[in-house]
């Protein structure tokens, strides 16, 4: 008879796991979480110390079931879900349910799936921790009562389908205050002189950076007259070698993985969304089928905010540097990193491989290919954080030209240190051999004009960190939280990859800044989060912390329901007529933005988008036919930009989408062009210009950066 039944949160763990247990053992799989508040009702009581209610969903009842079932026929339960706040409080909603106690139960967790790290858990078993439960309860509700009671006064003053949360609104918000910085900006204009000078047949370039003795900055030559009296001042003049200075830098290492960092190295390396990266890392640590191995877990627990590596780890990963990569790549003693982020505590590791030995090339058989693409990012960062640094030597020359004084920079890699693994991006330049008083030829003088650049759009790399560094979430959050503010259309990615706010997104921003700042306000969300931390440290009583926020913000919702005028800001009067009725036509806004309605609404329900009569006389006219009906086909701009729609709309509603080229050969069929094209659900994707002859299309920009390629 088996003595104990192990319950993890997914079937691939619980395989992984059975492989390192006897017979005395069966390991089941609750597939996540099997309680919830219910969906169709608050589910928290504001009058009785907001007490939750929690049900099983209907997906979970049959699991509940059977695990009930098999609980009954084993003398011990062993929770073994995962060890962050979350898991605990699955583990704790498993225990509620099966009735378990410390008599009939134990709680283990472990920070990689291997044999050396359950059978440590296994010997030491623990208590259920109420403070990590109380953590992440008051979480859930707190994410509950901002969402259930603001969404639906968002949906009454607003437009239907709207949702607001507690992380997710300030997320938008954060994009929409880059938005607003953007389109504020004024650029200004700028010169740069560069000289283009050879010694001894090698050419190599300096830029100016004195004038009279003294710097220029960067916007020191505001216009091209300045620019080209310094061309005119330097006719005929000598270009002679003044200074040079010589000084080694260091490269410092990288550290090692955890949750935000790896999201924000994937998406630059290997160019994957937060969700996708996370997805992936599942995988890896639930376990992978290696052959006669069966499931291995090969990277430990992906969701961290911690640096540290344990001391088992370290010895391996350090043997692997000496044997493998060489003597003198490896330091002294091992690398210790102290954790920065405030009130770390979500893991106690940071993302390594389970074993250092299990190299990419050797698991490239088992693994798919983006599987592969992210472990070798780990396990190549990991090596590479306890390597010795890169050491580069840099040379700085000063060239006199009359009363100007010219600067070059070289450098080069003097030991490559933890960039022989992984690679950074170090451009080197390599000068002439020069020294002081050398005299050196003109080959060409350059005025060259620049221009300002305003701030740069969020990507989900840079979003991660700045809510990191806000203090905004948790490693657990920030891939869900950029999923929901892209999928609720707050939020879309252009070509780019860079995060653009939607009209709907601007709109409800402005309203919750204008009527609930404290929801959206960083400064305060980062509160709530160290107030989590302390109650999962049991410095604070979750009730506390959900009765200061909720009472007030109880108080602002009845306020602020008799208060805002929907009218105010979904509808706009014009001097457009209904083509239908002849009533006056207003500008309304709906979930996808704004849209003309008929004012003698419910009588008469014709709608129109915007753009089809708003910014009729601005469409530009093109010499291109209406397939259809033969009028010229005319240029409009829509919620995803420009498309060629009919001139006899609404006789006519013929449109066709503005192929946007890049430039780009299709290198699938070789004769059509690569074109931007978007997605019933809005998303860019670049495909040829010959469809449905050639089907090639992709995700990936064919005019992006290449990413870096790791050895």
């Amino acid at each position: 008879m088996t003595k104990s039944l192990v319950i993890v949160e997914s079937p691939t763990k619980a395989k992984t796991i059975t492989k390192f247990l006897g017979k005395d053992f069966k390991v089941e799989s609750s597939f996540g979480h099997v309680r919830d508040l219910p969906q169709k009702e608050l589910g928290v009581d504001v009058e009785h110390n907001f007490e939750p209610k929690y049900v099983v969903p209907l997906k979970a009842k049959n699991i509940v079931s059977k695990l009930e079932k098999l609980a009954a026929k084993v003398d011990n339960v062993i929770l073994a879900t995962d060890e962050d706040r979350e898991g605990e409080a699955i583990a704790w909603h498993l225990a509620n349910i099966l009735n378990l106690d410390d008599k009939n139960s134990e709680r283990i967790t472990f920070h990689e799936i291997t044999k050396k790290a359950i059978d440590e858990a296994l010997a030491h078993p623990r208590h259920l921790d109420i403070n990590l439960i109380d953590a992440q309860q008051a979480r859930r509700i707190l994410d509950r009562l901002v969402g259930y009671k603001l969404s639906p006064l968002l949906w009454k003053k607003v437009t239907k389908g709207l949702s607001a949360g507690r992380v997710q609104s300030v997320a938008v918000r954060i994009i929409v205050d880059r938005e607003r910085e953007i389109e504020k900006f004024k650029k200004d204009e700028y010169w740069t002189i560069d000289a283009t000078l050879e010694k001894d047949k090698q050419n190599f370039v300096a830029q100016l950076n004195k004038e009279n003795g003294k710097p220029v900055g960067k916007l020191g030559i505001k216009d091209e007259k300045h620019a080209q009296s310094v061309l005119d001042n330097l006719k005929d003049a000598d270009y002679v070698v003044e200074n040079i200075e010589r000084k080694e830098t260091i490269k410092a290492t990288p550290t090692p993985f955890t949750t935000s960092t790896l999201q924000q190295e994937a998406a630059r390396k290997l160019g994957f969304s937060a969700k996708q990266t996370m997805m992936l890392a599942q995988r890896l640590y639930e376990g992978i089928e290696l052959g006669s191995e069966g499931s291995v877990g090969l990277i430990t627990y992906m969701r961290t905010d911690s640096l540290n590596l344990s001391s088992f780890s370290l010895e391996n990963i350090r043997t692997y540097i000496k044997d493998k990569i060489g003597q003198d790549y490896l330091p002294v003693s091992a690398k210790i990193y102290k954790t920065k982020s405030k009130g770390a505590q979500e893991a106690h590791e940071a993302i390594r491989p389970t074993d250092i030995f299990h190299t990419p090339d050797e698991l490239a058989t088992y693994l798919e290919p983006r599987q592969l693409r992210l472990y070798k990012l780990i396990w190549q960062r990991t090596l590479a954080s306890q390597m010795q640094p890169a050491i580069m030597d840099s040379t700085i020359v000063e060239i006199k030209a009359n009363d100007y004084t010219f600067q070059a920079v070289g450098s080069i890699v003097k030991f490559d240190g933890f960039m022989k693994i992984y690679k950074a991006v170090v451009k080197e330049n390599i000068l002439p051999a020069l020294k002081e008083a050398d005299k050196l030829d003109l080959i060409k003088l350059d005025k060259l004009q620049h221009f300002t650049q305003p701030p740069a759009r969020y990507t989900e790399a840079t979003l991660i960190k700045a809510l990191e560094k806000n203090g905004i979430g948790r490693p657990s959050t920030y891939a869900p939280t950029l999923s929901t503010i892209q999928e609720r259309n707050y939020v879309v990615k252009d070509e780019e990859k860079k995060l653009r706010p939607t009209e709907i997104g601007v709109i409800v921003t402005d309203l919750l800044v204008e009527h609930f700042p404290q929801i959206v306000d960083l400064n305060f969300t980062a509160s709530v989060e160290n107030e989590l931390d302390d109650i999962a440290e049991g410095k604070m009583k979750w009730q506390k912390v959900i009765s200061e926020f909720y009472n007030p913000f109880a108080k602002l919702l009845k306020e602020k329901e008799k208060e805002i005028n929907k009218k105010e800001i979904t509808e706009e009067k014009t001097d457009i007529k209904c083509d239908k009725c002849g009533s006056p036509m207003v500008i309304k806004l709906g979930r996808f933005g704004k849209f003309l309605a008929c004012s003698n609404y419910p009588e008469c329900k014709n709608t129109r988008p915007l753009f089809e009569t708003k910014e009729e006389s601005a469409a530009e006219e093109t010499n291109e036919k209406c397939p259809k009906c033969g009028n010229a086909l005319k240029v409009k701009t829509g919620r995803f930009g420009k498309f060629l729609a009919c001139s006899n709309y609404p006789e006519c509603k013929f449109t066709k989408n503005i192929q946007k080229p890049t430039g780009v050969k299709c290198p699938k069929c070789g004769e059509g062009d690569v074109v931007v094209k978007r997605s019933k659900r809005g998303k860019i994707f670049f495909a040829c210009n010959r469809y449905p002859d050639c089907d090639y299309a992709t995700w990936e920009n064919p005019n992006a950066p290449k990413k870096i390629k790791e050895e």
